[in-house]
């Protein structure tokens, strides 16, 4: 295995990344400490507790069937898609790459929407293999319409057309069924974590549990790529195989949430962003290890307001991450043309 050391890096920011991940993982616990608290109705620490802990207390159902199971599905989501985000950019030597910019999350989109206003008989255990269908042929046009190129501009045009056409076609799906599907609108355009429970949870856990340990075992084949196709090759990399492997469980990763939350934006893009920021480094192995952190608590933070701030009413989780990345990405670009 091949280990890439910049060793004044290593001086310099060795002792700032675990820092970060505790402090990460701090934030990710309080999130869930307030998501269990907050809402209908709002509840002191102590008796949420207490309610999570007693199956025969009255709010039981409240904390440990609805909040509890939301609030982690959020957590493996964000850092799932987070991972997803960070293979795709050092696979494809593009900081903006992403599932919501190269299609992977619209098409898996589209293909669950089908499946569910044609009332097909997909179990819901079926869902994760529809939507990563939907997701690699998506992602696999636009991936062979952008090329080679490393134009940002060029990678979103492309991205965000293909993203354009299936957001068309969930619209032309839901048109042709009842007022029933009319919800799917949210779900599968934005992005929502309403109405998820156990057996969603249960759905999306055997996948993660594969996907996530196998993005960690491609880190450092992605971070010699991140460094160009040259240098990894002199590293002994098999670019085209180490390519097609991160891409393919970035794929993987997003399929699998998209199929129980729908294609929640920007979480893949900004995450690893926010995590070069704060550890101050582009080394994508230090980054890899706070990234997904940054993820899960981004997307449960996410929800948690898009469920309380104006309630009764609930947004979808799939717009709060939208106002927040979209400026995100705005700047990104900003800087990448101020670098040339």
């Amino acid at each position: 295995m091949i280990t890439i050391i910049n060793s004044r890096e290593r001086t310099r920011y060795g002792s700032r990344t675990p820092t970060l991940v505790v402090a990460g993982l701090l934030a990710a616990g309080a999130v869930l400490a307030a998501s269990l608290c907050l809402g209908d109705p709002t509840l002191t620490p102590a008796q949420a507790l207490s309610a999570l802990l007693d199956p025969s207390a009255p709010l039981h159902p409240n904390v440990f069937d609805a909040r509890l199971p939301r609030t982690l599905l959020g957590l493996l989501g964000g850092a799932a898609l987070a991972l997803a985000g960070i293979l795709m950019q050092d696979a494809m030597q593009n900081r903006i790459a992403g599932p919501e910019i190269l299609g992977v999350s619209s098409g898996a989109a589209v293909v669950l929407t089908a499946v569910t206003v044609c009332a097909l008989p997909v179990p819901l255990a079926g869902l994760p293999y529809v939507a990563l269908g939907g997701a690699l042929a998506t992602g696999t046009v636009v991936i062979a319409a952008v090329g080679r190129t490393r134009d940002s501009t060029q990678v979103l045009l492309i991205g965000s057309a293909a993203s354009a056409m299936a957001s068309g076609l969930v619209i032309a799906l839901v048109s042709l069924g009842t007022e029933g599907n009319i919800p799917l609108l949210f779900r599968y355009l934005l992005g929502s974590l309403s109405d998820r429970g156990w057996p969603h949870l249960s759905v999306v856990m055997p996948w993660l549990m594969v996907a996530i340990p196998v993005a960690y075992l491609l880190r450092h084949r992605v971070a010699a790529l991140a460094l160009g196709d040259d240098v990894a090759a002199g590293l002994g990399i098999n670019v085209v195989r180490s390519r097609v492997l991160a891409l393919v469980c970035a794929a993987v990763l997003a399929a699998v949430v998209a199929s129980v939350c729908g294609p929640v934006a920007y979480v893949a893009l900004l995450a690893p962003h926010l995590s070069r920021w704060a550890l101050q480094t582009t080394s994508s192995r230090r980054v890899f290890w706070l990234t997904p952190i940054v993820g899960a608590t981004l997307l449960a933070a996410a929800d948690l307001v898009s469920r309380t701030v104006l309630y009764p009413i609930e947004i979808p989780v799939g717009i709060t991450t939208t106002l927040i990345g979209v400026p995100a990405l705005l700047y990104s670009l900003h800087r990448q043309e101020s670098s040339r």
